[in-house]
């Protein structure tokens, strides 16, 4: 009995000197592990939804090329080719001074209008060492508006500032939201608010590799209900598109009921409406460039 009693305490004795090293094993490999933040990429496909900024920036030494194109309402009729008769047009260039941080400029048909903008992530989606559940971009703009020469350049212009919050859910859907204040310190009608609080709304659908269904919308929290000068009511702008990537580029092709592409204009000068006719057929193509020295070429 003494014996077995012997062979049973020494059998124990291995059994936990086993298991102890089993933990201190795991315990050195856990501890010798790389510890990583996996950050998420491809939120959204360009730096616009579709009007509207996204949280992507430029990658650094990068510069985007950007063609908004408008053409006129649907509801305007045969003789007028349902609006492809006339149209709108912002040209812009935008370029990464970091991967985080983007600045740039554009003229719009529009008003005549120059704006100048900048943005900057200040959060990342992100899983593993450093766990985020979304990404958040600031934005700023400012917008001159060349069409009336009588008015002096302080009237002309407007400014723009928004958060961009955005969760990519799954490698086929994003969202965002967009809270926003826009300062104008020229309103069309005396009864125009200067300044306007708005709320956007956007989002993402990945069709296929290539291709994406984009949608967003705006709400102007007005004090009132207004017209323009030519007795329309503003109203709220609303955009449902198409993202088509071929290699270089990507390729928007959306409806909206706004004509113009800058914040100043989309959020505060929309009156067209959807239930109306008032929809207008266009285009979005961003062609990205490199000046990074360590790429192959200057282009990409």
């Amino acid at each position: 009995m003494k014996a077995l009693a012997s062979v049973v305490a020494a059998l124990l004795l291995m059994s936990s000197i086993d298991v102890k090293a089993q933990e201190d094993l795991t315990k050195m490999l856990e501890e010798n592990e790389p510890k990583t933040t996996d950050y998420t990429t491809a939120t959204f496909k360009g730096t616009r939804i579709i009007n509207g900024h996204s949280v992507e920036t430029v990658k650094k030494n990068h510069l985007d090329f950007i063609i908004h194109h408008r053409f006129d309402r649907l509801n305007s009729g045969a003789y007028n080719l349902f609006g492809l008769d006339y149209s709108t047009i912002r040209l812009g260039f935008e370029y990464g001074l970091t991967d985080n941080v983007t600045i740039g400029f554009g003229r719009s048909s529009v008003q005549k209008t120059f704006d100048f903008l900048a943005k900057a992530k200040l959060l990342r989606q992100s899983t593993g060492t450093r766990n985020m559940p979304f990404s958040v971009t600031a934005f700023a703009s400012t917008v001159i508006e060349t069409l009336d020469k009588d008015l002096s350049t302080q009237d002309k212009t407007s400014y723009c500032t928004q958060l961009l919050i955005a969760r990519k859910f799954s490698e086929r859907l994003s969202l965002q939201l967009n809270p926003t204040f826009l300062y104008r310190n020229r309103v069309a009608t005396a009864a125009q608010e200067r300044a306007l609080f708005a709320l956007g709304f956007g989002g993402r659908m990945k069709l296929n590799k290539r291709l994406s269904l984009n949608a967003e919308y705006y709400w102007a929290f007005r004090e009132k209900d207004l017209e323009n000068a030519l007795g329309d009511p503003y109203g709220n702008s609303l955009a449902i598109g198409v993202d088509i990537e071929t290699g270089g580029h990507v390729f928007q092709l959306h409806f909206t009921n706004s004509s113009g592409m800058v914040e100043k204009q989309f959020i505060g000068d929309t009156s067209g409406s959807w239930g109306k006719g008032d929809i207008r057929w266009g285009f979005n193509v961003s062609r990205t460039f490199s000046f990074d020295k360590r790429a192959k070429g200057m282009m990409k």
